[in-house]
């Protein structure tokens, strides 16, 4: 059978007050502790998509559902091809 625990003492405060004088002492974790802040910019900064030059913008349109169906039925990729049909008709000068 598990042991009960005992009450913390009445006069045990985890979290004070802050006062002025804790406020004046007080540092950035980044000037209180430099080497431990930029181990964790490095590990911060690591990993993820690299970086591309020229990110693709995400963008929405409502277009009626029939519209919608018929264009995911042409199946996987579709999103290249609708790219290909508006850029197609960009440089016929259509947009």
């Amino acid at each position: 059978m598990a042991k009960e625990l005992e009450p913390p003492p009445a006069d045990l405060d985890e979290n004070p007050e802050w006062t002025a004088e804790d406020f004046d002492r007080a540092r950035p974790f980044s000037d209180a502790h430099p080497e431990f802040f930029a181990a964790w910019q490095k590990e911060k900064n690591k990993g993820g998509r690299p970086k591309v030059e020229h990110p693709r913008a995400h963008i929405a349109f409502r277009w009626d559902p029939d519209l919608v169906a018929h264009i995911k039925a042409t199946g996987k990729g579709y999103n290249a091809r609708v790219e290909k049909i508006m850029r197609n008709a960009l440089a016929k000068g259509e947009l």
